[in-house]
């Protein structure tokens, strides 16, 4: 028995509205990453949507390989219900969104590593940027 009371506390990055769809995209990223409802990369979402749990697919246009990009609209849109998919134009940015990084002492991401595409399991928290983001998807 422990004399201090653990209590839960669920955290949100941010609550004020936000109209630009980048800014609305990193809120819904780090949300979901804090609420552990994020697949990174193609095997993690390929399986996040051959299992059907995705919410929201985020695909990066400049992907080289055409067979990725079948892939993944293949699966987001075949399923029960479709996916929702929303293009980002930077690997890297995205990579940074999700969590693929390391961070310094001054908060600056150092070591990014690019992801092609990023796959939302849980949202986490409902926030005004969530619609934002939906708004935008194809």
């Amino acid at each position: 028995m422990s004399d201090v009371e653990q209590v839960e506390i669920e955290e949100v990055v941010a609550q004020q509205p936000v109209d630009n769809f980048e800014e609305a995209l990193k809120v819904v990223l780090r949300n979901a990453l804090i609420h552990d409802g994020l697949s990174r990369g193609l095997k993690e979402s390929v399986k996040t949507l051959a299992k059907n749990e995705a919410e929201l697919v985020i695909l990066v246009e400049s992907v080289t390989e055409d067979s990725i990009k079948n892939l993944i609209k293949g699966l987001a849109k075949g399923g029960e219900e479709p996916i929702p998919i929303v293009y980002v134009s930077d690997a890297k940015q995205l990579g940074e969104w999700a969590g693929l990084s390391k961070v310094d002492r001054e908060g600056n991401a150092r070591k990014v590593v690019g992801a092609s595409v990023v796959v939302i399991k849980n949202f986490g928290v409902d926030t005004p940027s969530v619609d934002v983001v939906l708004s935008k998807a194809a």
